[in-house]
């Protein structure tokens, strides 16, 4: 550990920065203005670098470097003109639609990028050339560091100051700040709103794009960039604070030190107890994010979200469900007791129904707290997970019956739900999702090294169902009784105490203190019981696999919870039981009829959400309503 291994590590963290802080810049001006928390950031990113390949190799020809400094700014105005596409294409035909039905189509979008990619460059990782000009390095302290990385350093804070001018010295930047602080007053004064959020998305694109394309020398062009970039651009976004560019900027150099630092202590001996730094990186970013939302709700330079006076859809009451859809209900559950009789013991469809059910089980966990605690977890997975591994330990490690590992193994994620949802229901908003998102990535980050207890990366095998459960009859007739259960002790809920708590939480906290509702410890509690729930369905998913790897808790199953809840409909109890049906079924369905089964089932999902904007069991809801009215009149 030597003085000046520590200043090179800090000047690659800086390098580092400078491509983040270009992303997270993008992205905090789209969030400001649009209110789009857009999961196709990431992808933007990887456009940027792949466009810049793709030209940099175009114009070799023309010699003399010019190809590679050309293909830079290129890249970003391509991906520019992209993200500016998007938005008059899609996005500005949603934005009436709750802000989590816009999450869910950029979602779709980053399912159909990616696979656009695949079509156009194939699988294979592309590393482009040196920057001319820039190839070498220079001696620090008598350490080689590389000539471009100096460059990157350089052109963090110009962009920077270029954007502070653009936003503060032109009519474009004072219309971009007041809409960042009130857009609906903005509109009342006669600016045409549709045209500057084109502007802003296009912009924030063009800022990602760049940042993908500067890292052309730097790393190679792969499909896995894009969900890798965007989990660390929210960090930075939200630790800086949502919509500073300059709290953005110091975000990304705080985050990027860190894990420079990291690397730099290397593995150290403290009490007797030997930690690897290095393998804190997995989570440093979000380590930081932890901390900063704990002590400063709101990130370092950022401020409290202002109201919108355009809050999309209403929460409407809950109500006892109508005879006709009890009786459905009850059909439907009789139809899938009877299947496994009306199918072969070892058919396929025992399987897929399996999965079916238990990410029912799943989705409607989530719903409990996006629904009526209205409160958007982006880490749920976690839970899922914790269930998974445990009942995987207590039967493999403790030796329990598999009954007994089925029915503990929720403790183990309700205990996960206490620690996670005491700090996350203290804030609100989008600070809340990425604080889940947070200890989510902490847990599976602990999941993943920890090779002792949990595998590592390979994750537990051998968590096999009990002897009399072999046949898979009995295990499908189990995971569905048990999944029932589950469900409907939710929804009973809604109708105690604990539930009206909750909703009067979500629609007035307000007036819920003043009439001596403890909202946080009640938050605090549905927290806690959706994680128990989430833990069971993760039990369940362990014994119905006979294995278990970190995957489970990633954040692609969280975002996988989110698109089954909105894709059913967040208005209504079956929402999340249609959407979690509807999702896996067409994922097996898709991924084994095409190779390009994200485009597919992407082009799906976002045909579902311009037709169904309140989800599909929403849109049921409103017709079985209108058909009623009709033959009432």
């Amino acid at each position: 550990m030597s003085f000046s291994g520590l200043l090179v590590q800090l000047l690659n963290g800086l390098a580092g920065a400078s491509s983040l802080f270009l992303v997270a810049a993008g992205l905090s001006l789209i969030f400001g203005v649009c209110r789009i928390v857009n999961f196709a950031h990431g992808s933007f990113y990887m456009v940027g670098l792949y466009a810049a390949y793709a030209l940099a190799e175009a114009m070799a020809p023309l010699g003399g470097g010019w190809g590679f400094w050309l293909s830079l700014p290129l890249s970003a105005i391509a991906v520019g003109l992209l993200g500016g596409l998007v938005e008059v294409l899609l996005l500005r035909r949603i934005y009436k639609a709750p802000e989590l039905f816009q999450l869910l189509a950029t979602f779709a979008l980053v399912l159909v990028i990616k696979d656009a990619v695949l079509w156009l460059c194939g699988p294979d990782e592309l590393l482009g050339p040196r920057a001319p000009g820039l190839g070498g390095a220079v001696d620090i302290l008598g350490r080689a560091f590389p000539s471009y990385d100096l460059f990157l350093i350089a052109v963090g804070p110009l962009v920077l100051g270029a954007t502070w001018l653009l936003l503060h010295r032109s009519r474009f930047g004072m219309l971009v700040r007041a809409a960042t602080q009130d857009r609906e007053m903005v509109g009342a004064l006669g600016v045409r709103q549709a045209w500057l959020f084109t502007a802003v998305f296009a912009l924030g694109a063009g800022l990602a794009g760049l940042g993908g394309a500067l890292q052309l020398p730097r790393e190679p062009a792969t499909l896995e960039l894009d969900l890798q970039t965007i989990g660390s651009a929210f960090v930075v976004v939200v630790v800086g604070g949502m919509g500073s560019l300059t709290g953005a900027f110091v975000a990304a150099l705080l985050v990027s030190t860190v894990k420079a630092l990291c690397i730099w202590l290397g593995v150290v001996q403290i009490a007797g107890i030997e930690i690897a730094f290095p393998q804190l990186t997995l989570v440093a970013d979000f380590l930081v994010m932890a901390v900063v939302l704990v002590l400063r709700p709101w990130g370092l330079l950022g401020q409290p979200q202002a109201a919108s006076r355009s809050q999309g859809l209403r929460e409407q009451p809950l109500r006892a469900p109508p005879p006709a859809l009890k009786a459905a209900g009850a059909a439907v559950l009789l139809a899938l007791l009877a299947l496994p009789w009306a199918v072969d013991a070892q058919s396929y469809t025992l399987v897929l129904v399996v999965d079916l059910v238990i990410a029912a089980l799943f989705a409607a966990s989530l719903h409990f707290l996006m629904g009526p605690a209205g409160l958007h977890s982006f880490g749920h997975a976690a839970f899922f997970g914790l269930g998974a591994y445990g009942a995987a330990l207590l039967l493999n490690a403790a030796g329990l019956p598999m009954l007994w590992a089925l029915l503990l193994a929720p403790l183990l994620a309700a205990l996960g739900g206490v620690l996670t949802g005491w700090f996350a229901v203290r804030l609100t908003g989008v600070y809340f999702s990425m604080l889940t998102l947070a200890f989510a990535q902490i847990i599976w980050a602990t999941t993943f090294q920890w090779d002792s207890v949990t595998g590592g990366s390979n994750g537990l095998t051998g968590v096999w169902p009990a002897a009399w459960l072999e046949d898979k009859r009995w295990f499908y007739l189990l995971t569905l009784l048990l999944a029932t259960a589950g469900v409907l002790a939710l929804w009973r809920v809604l109708y105690a105490p604990l539930g009206y708590a909750l909703r009067a939480s979500r629609d007035a906290p307000l007036r819920a203190e003043a009439i001596g509702i403890a909202v946080a410890k009640v938050q605090w509690m549905g927290f806690v019981l959706a994680a128990s729930v989430a833990g069971l369905a993760g039990a369940l998913f362990a014994f119905s696999k006979g294995s278990i790897s970190p995957e489970t808790m990633s954040v692609a199953k969280s975002v996988d919870g989110l698109v089954m809840v909105l894709l059913g409909g967040v208005q209504t109890l079956v929402g999340p039981i249609l959407g979690a049906f509807s999702f896996t079924w067409l994922h097996d369905a898709v991924a084994r009829n095409t190779d390009y089964w994200r485009a597919t089932l992407g082009a799906v999902i976002l045909l579902l959400v311009l037709l169904f904007p309140q989800g599909i069991a929403g849109y049921g809801k409103r017709w079985w309503q209108w058909l009623l009215q009709r033959r009432g009149a």
